[in-house]
């Protein structure tokens, strides 16, 4: 068998991107011959990919875009194991490309956005940090004849996109903003569901101050929370984060339109994450290794 050297299992590193000891287990396997090494990687590289997209993905970052003339934005989410690799420069470039494709594009169907030359990519990321890495989700906003605002947390974890019939870019910005920070679930009360109305209402119905009394006392009471509960989660009603003398509609109406509609994503939101025992997990790679 040839020698492995040190320049080998750099030059290898350097052209795959990938860890020493993998670079070396594969130039080993391959007699020193760095291009058989580098296809046989390859020709590894969905089993690997494959082998670790079992495992959750639920952090991550959230992105956005927006063209410069309001008209239109984008905003994509990217999932990751952990945070540590959320804050990684080749994940963050790897979302930054994606993001861009998407945007040009304007294509929110994920299936269709990495079809080629990103899963690719996405594959040899997931090989070189060593952790699952999935595109979950894009949504898109239209301006119109209005303005779309933009805002994304500055941690990359929180993202919103408004759309106001008006062209104020900068109240569309802080609406968003205000978005961002306060997750209204509808825009306006008539939006709500009529399924969360009803569970709101059987909540309510089953408040502790509401036994024993007549049924008209009980609707009076019924109708006064379900307007505040409206009230309280809808956007155009919430008092403007900024300003809480003036509610998000008024502000919206202030500068000459209305919120439209808005999107609001957020880090890993409806995923479920597996809780690990991290001491068994390195007490069970330590007990593979000497086997």
């Amino acid at each position: 068998m040839a020698a492995i050297s040190a320049s080998l299992v750099k030059d290898l590193r350097e052209r795959t991107g990938l860890g020493m000891m993998e670079c070396k287990k594969a130039l080993k396997e391959a007699d020193g011959d760095i291009d058989l090494a580098i296809e046989n990687l390859r020709k590894a590289s969905g089993l690997k990919a494959a082998k670790k997209a079992d495992r959750t993905a639920a952090d991550g970052v959230v992105l956005a875009k927006a063209s410069e003339d309001g008209s239109y934005a984008l905003v994509l989410e990217v999932n990751s194991e952990t945070d540590f690799v959320a804050r990684d420069e080749g994940f963050l470039a790897f979302c930054n490309t994606v993001l861009d494709k998407a945007f040009s594009e304007k294509q929110t169907d994920i299936a269709a956005l990495m079809a080629g030359d990103l899963e690719d990519a996405r594959e040899k990321l997931v090989q070189k940090i060593g952790e699952n890495i999935t595109v979950r989700r894009a949504s898109e906003i239209t301006g119109d004849a209005g303005t779309v605002g933009v805002y994304v947390h500055s941690n990359n974890r929180i993202a919103a996109l408004v759309q106001l019939t008006a062209a104020n870019g900068e109240v569309a910005k802080d609406i968003a903003m205000h978005v961002a920070a306060v997750n209204p679930r509808v825009n306006k009360p008539e939006d709500m569901p009529a399924d969360l109305l009803e569970k709101e209402k059987e909540i309510i119905k089953a408040q502790p101050d509401m036994a024993g009394k007549p049924e008209q006392i009980v609707e009076k009471m019924m109708v006064g929370r379900i307007n505040k509960f409206l009230k309280e989660n809808s956007l155009t009603q919430q008092p403007f984060v900024k300003n809480p003398d003036v509610t998000v509609g008024q502000l919206a109406k202030d500068a000459g339109g209305e919120v439209a509609a808005f999107i609001r994503l957020e880090v890993g939101e409806g995923i479920e994450k597996e809780e690990v025992d991290f001491a068994a997990e390195v007490a069970a790679q330590v007990s593979d290794a000497t086997k």
